[in-house]
């Protein structure tokens, strides 16, 4: 399965590459939106736009929200897993998380997203970062580094934005 929650297959080799030295991910959208609009949209609706056929825990039919501190997903049979505990909440401006969808608190990184007004709407900035916390850290960044932008792709989409 090819998917920014799960685990991909451990590299043959193990990288030579010093995981301190493994660059932040940064990916940014501009959305048709207030910043106000734009966070609402990102943080109240993701059950609308996040690609859950593609890059979840349960699959097609389950529900991700953020609930409280926590980014969750609920199974249809009710089964949850927690993908993220907030620790910093700025609506509408950011919000950060340790991240670990399909994993536990032990291996998690970190994920910051920042809403700013520019012309033509908001610019939404994900950084993910900490690969050190990550059970596999340069396998992850890889993982992330196709994930995220067809999970924002599909944000764009949804807050009425197009994609080059």
């Amino acid at each position: 399965m090819d998917s920014i929650f799960s685990h991909p297959e451990p590299e043959p080799e193990p990288s030579s590459q010093d995981t301190n030295d493994l660059e932040p991910l940064v990916v940014t959208v501009v959305v048709p939106a207030s910043v106000s609009h734009a966070f609402l949209g990102f943080t109240d609706h993701p059950h609308l736009w996040w690609p859950l056929e593609e890059e979840s825990v349960f699959g097609a039919g389950s529900h991700v929200e953020f609930e409280e501190n926590l980014i969750l997903e609920t199974a249809e049979d009710g089964r949850t897993s927690v993908w993220g505990t907030i620790d910093d909440w700025q609506p509408p401006l950011s919000f950060h998380a340790s991240w670990y969808p399909a994993s536990t608190p032990l291996w998690s990184t970190e994920l910051r997203v920042s809403f700013r007004a520019v012309d033509g709407g908001t610019e939404v900035r994900l950084v993910h970062d900490g690969w050190e916390g990550a059970e596999d850290p340069a396998a992850s960044r890889a993982s992330y580094a196709e994930g995220w932008p067809r999970v924002l792709e599909r944000y764009v989409r949804f807050m009425g934005g197009t994609v080059a």
